[in-house]
């Protein structure tokens, strides 16, 4: 791949798993959904969410066949999608945001078809370009992807991969050797936002994922309050809150979307700082 990039040092993503580590605390990561619950929200948003405590941000990009997506973030994506956002949309977005924030690690989550349909080559340069650290593409599997992993490691971009309960030794280890920046490691069987969190499941399954990779692991999925989240803090390296943030942005009164996200995070973090 020819690509035209930004040069930039190492990872953020990789610098804040240190910090983390060097603090003795567990990592937050967010997930909010591009253009919900209106596009010119979205930055205030994530600036927010880094002031309630989020060490690294998700920003999903609206897609109108999130496979992976419960009923709330579909309703998350559709609001996008009505409010004009698409992958575009959520790299200005990415690169507004760096011009109050230069370290904060940004993670774009979504699907292949945009970026596809954008162009492999010209989606790296652009997101180089606009300061993401890290890409989860959940359609992407590690047999597909070796130019798309190579092509965004030269630019200093994580490819970041999900891994499930159902993972097989086998597939742990092909994803280990694309994987950059953390593995994900969602914890039920199922879409976001569903069932019920087992974190002694959780605890059972990790060793195995840790026995392939070196890299941090975050859990996700099923998440719904600081009680979750700090027993989860307690054999992860960082929690991930998707659904419950956006069921909360969802809820919160025409103009309250910002401090509903807050008073969520915030109170979250406390929890897993807790659990240290």
């Amino acid at each position: 791949m020819s690509v035209t990039t930004v040069t930039r040092g190492a990872s953020r993503i990789a610098g804040r798993f240190a910090d983390l580590q060097a603090r003795g605390r567990t990592g937050l990561i967010t997930y909010i959904a591009g253009g919900d619950p209106a596009a010119e929200l979205t930055v205030p948003l994530l600036h927010e969410l880094v002031r309630a405590g989020a060490d690294i941000l998700e920003l999903g990009v609206p897609f109108s066949d999130p496979m992976a997506d419960g009923p709330t973030i579909q309703r998350a994506a559709e609001r996008g999608i009505r409010n004009g956002v698409g992958l575009r949309s959520c790299l200005q977005m990415v690169s507004d945001f760096r011009r109050g924030d230069d370290t904060t690690p940004v993670v774009l989550m979504g699907y292949a078809n945009p970026i596809e349909h954008f162009g492999t080559d010209a989606f790296v340069a652009a997101a180089s370009q606009a300061g993401v650290d890290g890409v989860i593409v959940v359609d992407y599997p590690p047999e597909e992807c070796e130019a798309f992993a190579v092509a965004l490691q030269k630019v200093g971009i994580d490819l970041i991969f999900l891994l499930a309960p159902t993972s097989t030794p086998e597939r742990i280890a092909r994803v280990a050797q694309y994987a950059r920046g953390f593995l994900y490691y969602v914890s039920l069987k199922g879409t976001t936002g569903a069932g019920n969190l087992d974190v002694d499941a959780v605890a059972a399954r990790l060793p195995a994922i840790r026995e392939r990779s070196k890299l941090p692991l975050a859990v996700g999925f099923g998440i719904r309050d600081g009680a979750g989240a700090r027993a989860v803090a307690r054999v992860a390296d960082a929690v991930v809150v998707g659904s419950r943030l956006v069921e909360e942005i969802e809820q919160a009164k025409p103009g309250s979307a910002l401090p509903a996200a807050y008073g969520l995070i915030s109170g979250i973090r406390a929890a897993i700082d807790g659990a240290a």
